[in-house]
């Protein structure tokens, strides 16, 4: 099929103007450093990709009609790592304000099905989409993190695979190796915090990421491979062409 009408980054009107979208997708993700072997916008490159594959197959299996969006590269970030070359964090009311422009632009234009799919694990749209179905109560945006559809236990060998580590190198190895450069990774090595409660996961504050992290890279990543990025992105290209489907022909209640 024609890729232009399901990828905004490479698409133009006159591919556009004449399709009805069932469901848009948004990817939206960071710009942060990704240990030394992974590009700064790792966080927005894969959900854009897998977005695109996933949107491609729900068309050929169901005719389902979607739109992949560039990906959104402003995230939030923890302290230490906006002091990082480069690191660009956001408010979340800078984020909001960047959401409600989205929808209301396409609502405008009648899209009523909007997927954020997150590649970026410090940003969260839950308090946003409660806001934004005051204004729109019959559009329905739903938000999942890639990285999150599908365990990665099944895959992967690593105990610790959080921040360009195996999972994400990997994935990033199947779908841009000219981009990795395993070679120059560092090894993600992390230090958990000295506060025996937060390790326990009884109250959560930020991790402090110049403390944490020596490379900033949590997860060592020398185990990650094409063919294990392969097989992860199917899995979760797979569940993400049902998402589309289903709330295409399904109401919500």
């Amino acid at each position: 099929m024609d890729r232009k009408k399901i990828d905004l980054t490479i698409s133009c009107y006159g591919k556009t103007k004449d399709e009805k979208y069932d469901v848009v997708i948004l990817p939206w993700g960071a710009i942060e450093p990704h240990n030394f072997h992974l590009p700064y916008l790792t966080d927005c490159i894969l959900p854009h990709d897998i977005a695109v594959d996933a949107a491609q197959l729900a068309r050929e299996r169901a005719g389902i009609h979607c739109m992949v969006m560039p990906p959104v590269p402003f995230g939030a970030h923890n302290p230490g790592q906006r002091d990082l070359p480069f690191c660009i964090h956001t408010r979340q009311i800078t984020r909001q304000y960047i959401l409600e422009d989205i929808a209301a632009s396409l609502y405008n234009q009648g899209i009523r099905r909007l997927v954020i799919l997150g590649g970026h694990g410090g940003n969260d749209f839950k308090g946003m989409i409660r806001d934004l179905y005051i204004d729109y109560p019959d559009f329905l945006i739903l938000a999942t993190n890639w990285f999150e559809i599908i365990s990665g236990k099944d895959f992967f060998e690593a105990e610790i695979d959080d921040h360009a580590g195996e999972s994400e190198t990997s994935v990033m190895m199947y779908y841009h190796p000219e981009l990795v450069k395993l070679s120059e990774a560092g090894y993600g090595e992390v230090k958990n915090f000295a506060i025996p409660s937060l390790n326990k996961k009884i109250a959560w504050t930020p991790r402090h990421w110049d403390k944490a992290s020596t490379d900033s890279g949590i997860g060592n990543p020398r185990k990650a491979s094409v063919e294990k990025g392969r097989d992860y992105a199917h899995a979760i290209v797979e569940k993400l062409a049902d998402l589309f489907i289903d709330i295409t022909k399904h109401k919500l209640y």
